[in-house]
């Protein structure tokens, strides 16, 4: 197919915004497993949109989080202890214990080149919990169920380090 002339391309139609891109990364997550398009975009667009430079802390082990984060575009580090645990990408999630508890972050969060990334802030959590109980019930099923992934294979690592001559 020919690239069209300018002059006769459509000018009212625009690309993607933010929200329904980002909705359609969160929607291939195992978060929003099972939930309809609709609910979900609606729950991207109370959610806050950030940029960040290459270097600069997302947060650090220690900060009290407030909600999960979403790479639209760029890379993550997750580090603590000195030491690279996971490089992350678009549509990688991470953060996701603070929807469900004000505990403090366990690693430090670093962009490694311009980015940007969705906050998905437990407030904004608890009010779609309160418009669509039957969604958030779901939601939550789906996050007890990344939880409880996390907390086995974390379990799997500290056996087999115990086991590491």
């Amino acid at each position: 197919m020919q690239p069209q002339h300018p002059l006769w391309t459509n000018l009212f139609r625009t690309g993607p915004d933010w929200i329904t891109e980002a909705a359609e990364l969160w929607r291939r997550t195992p978060l929003f497993r099972d939930l309809p398009k609709r609910q979900c975009r609606a729950l991207t667009a109370a959610m806050h949109l950030r940029s960040f430079t290459a270097d600069e802390p997302v947060f650090r082990q220690g900060d009290v989080g407030a909600g999960a984060v979403l790479i639209r575009r760029g890379r993550v580090a997750i580090r603590a202890g000195g030491r690279d645990l996971a490089e992350l990408g678009p549509g990688d999630f991470f953060g996701e214990v603070a929807l469900v508890a004000e505990e403090r972050r366990t690693a430090d969060a670093v962009c490694l080149e311009a980015s940007e990334l969705v906050f998905f802030l437990r407030p904004d959590l608890e009010e779609w919990l309160g418009r669509a109980p039957r969604h958030g019930t779901r939601f939550m099923s789906n996050l007890a169920g990344i939880l409880a992934t996390r907390l086995r294979q974390a379990n799997h690592q500290l056996a087999d380090a115990d086991t590491t001559p």
